[in-house]
């Protein structure tokens, strides 16, 4: 039977995992995917940010928000969390990898260190995730050919490569391989897995090229809407992706 439309939009009953949601675009979307009737886990670094969490109870109607800590910078943490939020018997059908970290230098001199904590974060941690939570995912019966849905958050860099971002660019054009990659199998077995490229958005890891007057105007100049982007752009296209209303989308880097 088809879905009226506004059930299409619907994760009433859902549970979604998310990384990097204490601000930003993970905050936005954390509410958003809340607001369409999911119930939320947020994964953070530690639990004393309760911004988020805040934000999801204090919705009418209310939905639960549930933090489980684990750093994405230890590979430990990220290895342990599926286990830990699966065995509290959470039904988790949508995960979103939000969590991100930035480091700027000349390719010429970019540290070997700051190459590993940027990889580690913004592309393994995000594998170990869907590794996890994916096969979990795989093994949801009685829901046919909606088992779940991976979003993932690549960027632009991941088509252009940027500017002294060698490390942030590999990762996040590894986010939309990985995609694609995890979609070629899993589409056919019920799990979606899309991704959303930001581009010029305002938030905190954006500040150095927000403060930089000369490179702010040239960005602002190359973007048609004539605006940057702001972490509520990204509420619509986080829930379609997640909904029924994307059931025949997948593998695809969705660019906001």
């Amino acid at each position: 039977m088809a879905l009226s439309f506004p059930s299409m939009f619907s994760l009433e009953g859902r549970t979604a995992v998310i990384t990097g949601a204490t601000r930003g675009i993970g905050a936005a979307m954390a509410v958003a995917l809340a607001e369409a009737g999911a119930n939320i886990i947020l994964i953070q670094r530690d639990a004393s940010n309760t911004t988020t969490k805040t934000a999801i109870e204090g919705l009418s109607p209310p939905r639960t928000a549930t933090i489980y800590t684990a750093d994405m910078s230890s590979p430990s943490d990220v290895s342990g969390v599926a286990t830990k939020i699966l065995g509290d018997g959470h039904d988790v059908s949508i995960l979103v990898t939000s969590a991100g970290i930035q480091r700027r230098h000349p390719a010429h001199a970019f540290p070997l260190s700051d190459w590993a904590d940027v990889l580690q974060v913004n592309l393994t941690s995000v594998f170990t995730l869907c590794r996890d939570f994916g096969a979990y995912m795989l093994s949801r019966a009685g829901h046919g050919p909606h088992k779940g849905s991976i979003i993932n958050i690549a960027s632009l860099v991941s088509f252009s490569g940027g500017v002294t971002v060698p490390a942030y660019a590999s990762a996040k054009g590894g986010i939309a391989q990985l995609t694609k990659a995890l979609s070629n199998e899993w589409a056919g077995k019920g799990v979606r897995v899309n991704a959303i490229a930001p581009g010029y958005i305002a938030t905190e890891m954006n500040e150095a090229l927000i403060n930089n007057e000369t490179r702010a105007r040239q960005i602002l100049e190359r973007i048609p809407m004539g605006r940057w982007g702001t972490p509520d752009d990204f509420k619509g296209p986080v829930v379609f992706l997640a909904s029924p209303a994307s059931g025949y989308v997948s593998g695809e880097v969705f660019v906001v």
